[in-house]
């Protein structure tokens, strides 16, 4: 007897702030293909628009409760309800941020802008996948409108060759998650998460297969995260994209990546975790070593910012490796946390940045003190709270995900985690004595949009805010997984 697939009303209530995105985003197509460059602008306010729009309808469907459609393919929880909000009002200012950075350089045009709405459809498919084909699609969906927005400035050589690097390894990359996954349907004969869950609590299984294809899973997993030693794509991309690529690659897709390694791992693989385990504590413990010591030599912001990135992934496999609910509560406090703390420091470059000079060089931002007090306490709280200093957000992610080891007696993993925050803390803190500390080598005033230095100082005070009261957001992710 066949399923019928049941594409009542009710249940495509569900996905409504996805199927809204993708009638907007095709709305958005059409209109650049009509109005061309001229209508950038136009483009420009309704991807901000559709952003919105989708955000208030899930914050509004939150608490709703939840359940499947599209037989059993989507899902909505409590889960996906946060991680998508997240990820609407991330991007929002990651396009506010991006649009100075576009016009500067005459990339300001709407191709940009319907990648990114196509972009963050895909995320939003990924965070509410519960089936392989629907991550699978969601995943390719956000990839290939990345490899696309990398290549965006033809004219750079260096663009070009970033772009080529992240495609043919994201292609290498999703083909080893898809024999992975082909291996475990072949194994458990279903695509569902919550059926291969169901089929392996049953036992029976020949683990020798099981295992092998999770191992195809984790090396996905590992590429889409940018965890070593999977890593090789991700600081030639971070420097060869221009800045407002960079900050879109370095926020939200990585709350994404985070949230396939929950659906797969966690939803569908919990109950042989052990086979999961000790990879994910290599590829932790790597990525935190690596990571902050590579980023220690570097001169270039972006590249530093990318081996950075490494480390910040290593931390929050740690949560996930603990396999237990604070645990991944932890990992998905300091996932969101990471964004956050992200986007306000590629803002900074941006904000930084001019026609004809990029800020992405550590010795860009000499004196700025003495240029702009404001701004430089801006970046101050930023990288104080990506160094895991208190009483700033970044040390209470950092504590959560540790604490998370030291219940499951991984002390020695523990121990390399606090070494590698202290190791880490240098390249932070060399960027705060450039500020304060040296002489400026110009005097030119920082020249931005009002909206971009208010989204900017509003961003760096949230990051101080959540560090004084992170009792909040803590609650919420423990919510989800409790």
């Amino acid at each position: 007897m066949t399923n019928k697939i049941n594409f009542e009303v009710a249940n495509m209530s569900l996905a409504l702030p996805e199927m809204f995105m993708l009638t907007m985003a095709c709305i958005i197509l059409l209109v650049v293909a009509f109005l061309g460059k001229k209508g950038t602008q136009v483009v420009y306010g309704l991807s901000q628009l559709t952003l919105a729009i989708t955000a208030v309808l899930i914050y509004q469907s939150m608490g709703d409760g939840g359940g499947f459609t599209f037989d059993g393919s989507y899902i909505k929880d409590s889960f996906s309800d946060v991680l998508k909000l997240a990820i609407c009002l991330i991007n929002i200012a990651v396009l506010l941020y991006s649009t100075s950075y576009l016009k500067a350089r005459d990339l300001f045009k709407g191709e940009y802008y319907v990648l990114a709405i196509f972009s963050t459809l895909g995320m939003m498919i990924m965070v509410s996948a519960a089936n392989f084909i629907t991550i699978y699609l969601g995943l390719e969906l956000m990839s290939l409108c990345l490899y696309a927005m990398v290549a965006s400035h033809r004219d750079s050589a260096a663009c070009t060759e970033a772009a080529m690097k992240y495609f043919i390894l994201g292609a290498i990359a999703s083909g080893m998650l898809l024999y992975g996954m082909s291996i475990i349907y072949g194994v458990t004969g279903s695509l569902s998460i919550a059926t291969i869950s169901e089929t392996i609590q049953a036992g029976g299984l020949n683990d020798t297969v099981l295992s092998f294809g999770l191992v195809f899973l984790v090396i996905g997993i590992g590429f889409k995260l940018g965890a070593v030693p999977f890593h090789m794509w991700l600081p030639d991309v971070y420097h060869g994209a221009p800045t407002a690529v960079t900050l879109f690659i370095a926020t939200t897709p990585k709350i994404a990546a985070f949230a396939m390694a929950i659906r797969l791992l966690v939803d569908g693989l919990g109950d042989v975790q052990q086979y999961w385990h000790g990879m994910l504590v290599m590829l932790s413990v790597m990525s935190m070593i690596i990571g902050n010591v590579v980023a220690i030599a570097q001169t270039n912001l972006k590249r530093m910012l990318a081996y950075s990135t490494i480390s910040h992934v290593g931390f929050i496999l740690l949560g996930v490796l603990s396999g237990t609910q604070a645990g991944y509560a932890a990992s998905m406090f300091y996932a969101l946390v990471y964004a956050l703390m992200s986007l306000g420091a590629f803002g900074m470059i941006i904000l930084m940045s001019r026609q004809g000079f990029e800020a992405d060089n550590v010795e860009d931002y000499r004196g700025l003190s003495q240029r702009n007090p404001w701004f430089a306490l801006m970046m101050l709280i930023l990288m104080f709270s990506m160094a895991g200093i208190p009483p700033l957000v970044g040390f209470y992610a950092k504590l959560t995900v540790i604490k998370a080891v030291v219940d499951i007696n991984l002390i020695s993993v523990a121990i390399v985690a606090v070494l590698m925050s202290v190791i880490g803390a240098f390249y932070y803190l060399r960027i705060i004595k450039v500020m304060y500390f040296d002489k400026p080598d110009q005097n030119e005033k920082l020249e931005a949009p009002a909206d971009m230095r208010a989204m900017i100082s509003v961003n760096a005070l949230a990051v101080f805010g959540l560090g004084l009261f992170p009792g909040s957001l803590l609650a919420l992710c423990a919510s989800v997984f409790s």
